[in-house]
């Protein structure tokens, strides 16, 4: 079995191939980071518009050599609705010319398999995190297509608040690698950011987060009479503001996400989205998941952050696992709001 994975949710334009055994063949990604950096955040119509010009180039790198293929799976949502469309409009026509079934993926469970690409020995069930720039989710990843969402993000994600505290400081987009760097140099217990820990449910929340380092800012600049776009802040400040608010965001993470691991028995962990990518969020869950015995799992850089390899291989275990249907097929409807569901 060959399958095709398309992934155009926000800002990558991405196409895979996972053969038999859910392993990899190939992978092609255009990132679209730097026509978005003048603006520091994605504009949809520049994202729409550039995987329109890209999407067809990777699907020729995909099937070079006539490259059979048995099957295309494509991100069908959450995402920008305008970029959903590009990769389904691309599936479909691809999927009548080469008379081939096409999945819908759900771009949340993608990243929750991310990390089976190089961990083979990875199966349900484990406690899965999504975070990224625009989810943060615990699920109890139960089997495959068999989910029970645990908490979400009740206003900011952590990676969405990672953009908006660079943006305060006047750093490029997108914030969170920058702020990583920055941190490593920095006193992460410099400044005594808060942390919504919000007993009694498994929910987030980083919006008071990111205004208390709004007001921080504030009273720093205005004590000078200055405002807060001038920024005259010495490095060692920035660099401690970054590693306070960064260790602020991993406690959160991390606590809530151990302790939902041991709550529901689980010994291991997923975590994908492209704050996984995050070096002190990897190193602190890894640390405490030992002190726990809890096994912990990222996905390599390249796979955290959006790929057309999560996509592809969501659709292989799909059809692998019965779950899809070719001869029943019904016509692909994007869904930029899409929830996770299960599959049966």
């Amino acid at each position: 079995m060959m399958i095709l994975g398309i992934e155009t949710s926000c800002d990558e334009t991405s196409c895979a191939l996972i053969k038999e055994g859910g392993r990899l063949v190939r992978q092609a990604l255009f990132s679209q980071t730097e026509l978005h950096q003048t603006f520091k955040g994605v504009v949809p119509e520049i994202a729409s518009r550039s995987h329109l010009e890209k999407i067809n180039e990777l699907v020729e790198q995909m099937i070079q050599g006539n490259q059979k293929i048995d099957g295309i799976a494509v991100t069908i949502g959450p995402g920008l609705v305008g970029s959903l469309l590009i990769g389904k409009m691309t599936a479909e026509a691809l999927g009548w010319v080469w008379d081939v079934p096409v999945v819908g993926i759900n771009h949340l469970e993608a990243h929750l398999y991310s990390s089976f690409l190089e961990h083979k020995e990875l199966k349900p069930p484990f406690m899965g995190a999504i975070v990224s720039g625009g989810h943060t989710h615990l699920v109890l990843v139960e089997d495959f297509g068999k989910y029970k969402v645990l908490g979400r993000t009740r206003d900011d994600s952590a990676g969405e608040a990672y953009d908006k505290v660079a943006k305060l400081l006047g750093l490029d987009y997108p914030g969170g690698p920058i702020i990583d760097r920055l941190a490593k140099k920095g006193d992460p217990t410099a400044i005594p950011f808060p942390r919504a820990h919000l007993p009694g449910s498994w929910d987030f929340s980083f919006s008071g987060l990111k205004t208390a380092v709004l007001y921080f800012l504030q009273n720093l600049t205005n004590k000078g009479g200055l405002k807060i776009e001038s920024l005259p802040l010495p490095l060692k400040t920035v660099a401690d503001i970054c590693a306070s608010f960064q260790s602020a965001v991993v406690d959160v993470l991390v606590r809530k996400t151990i302790s939902a691991a041991k709550k529901f028995g689980l010994k291991k962990i997923a975590v994908g989205g492209g704050v996984s990518a995050n070096s002190f969020l990897r190193s602190e869950l890894i640390k405490k998941g030992k002190e726990n015995k809890l096994k912990v799992y990222f996905p390599s850089l390249p796979y955290s952050t959006d790929n057309g390899a999560m996509v592809a291989l969501t659709g292989y275990y799909k059809f692998k696992k019965g779950f899809y249907d070719a001869k029943n097929q019904e016509p692909l409807e994007v869904n930029p709001s899409l929830p996770i569901k299960n599959w049966n």
